[in-house]
């Protein structure tokens, strides 16, 4: 299925309304579950904390409430920025719309960055990634959050029928673009596996990169630092 900016810029303005609601029903609520295993590490970095691909600030109001700093969240959709902005009235949370491949900050900026869902989203990965090393200071922690296979292949009959069924299903009744998550289940089925992506952190540059799986393997949790 295509894979571009254009294209998947339309499809999250399309469903900006209800993203978070075919999120949380189609995850069973264990996405709050997620993101708050992000906040948890990032409460002790240094601010300024970055969170990419952040749509509707469901993560930056997360991690805002562990770790009270000033914090930017960059999406490339304005829809989104602009939909969750009621969520951001009275925190210091800095809405940016900008490209994740190209961020427009100085290097050594960040003392922790977080992108949920949205690294397999970047045609260029490995752009993004050194960018995000390039912005993140010294000693600081990358956290990523990002859709995986799971390994129990029992496991795996009853996840393809969950993503090829019942999330277009669920995203078509919820926000008429069925394929949108047609899409989603494309997009994880051809995301790299985690050993993959921990060479890639590596090579970017990243030390002590360690990832975990969550809710039987269908996400994992990625730690890096830059030291």
């Amino acid at each position: 299925m295509k894979k571009d900016k254009k294209f998947i810029k339309e499809k999250f303005d399309k469903i900006v309304r209800r993203y978070d609601l075919v999120n949380l029903i189609g995850s069973l609520g264990q996405d709050k579950l997620w993101r708050r295993k992000v906040a948890e590490i990032l409460k002790a970095s240094k601010p300024p904390i970055l969170d990419l691909c952040c749509g509707p600030y469901t993560l930056s109001v997360e991690i805002f409430k562990k770790n009270s700093h000033s914090l930017f969240a960059l999406d490339f959709s304005f829809s989104m920025l602009y939909y969750g902005k009621r969520r951001i009235l009275n925190n210091s949370i800095y809405p940016v719309c900008g490209d994740a491949e190209v961020l427009p900050f100085k290097g050594n900026t960040f003392g922790g960055i977080s992108i949920a869902f949205g690294l397999r989203n970047l045609p260029n990965m490995e752009k993004a990634l050194n960018e995000f090393y390039r912005v993140l200071k010294f000693e600081g922690t990358l956290v990523i959050l990002e859709f995986s296979w799971p390994r129990n292949r029992i496991f795996q009959k009853i996840y393809k029928i969950y993503l090829d069924k019942y999330m277009p299903i669920l995203g078509s009744v919820l926000t008429g673009d069925k394929s949108a998550y047609l899409y989603l289940a494309d997009s994880i089925k051809k995301f790299p596996p985690p050993e993959e992506i921990k060479e890639i952190l590596l090579e970017t540059g990243f030390k002590k990169v360690k990832y975990e799986f969550l809710t039987m393997g269908i996400v994992t949790l990625y730690t890096a630092y830059k030291v």
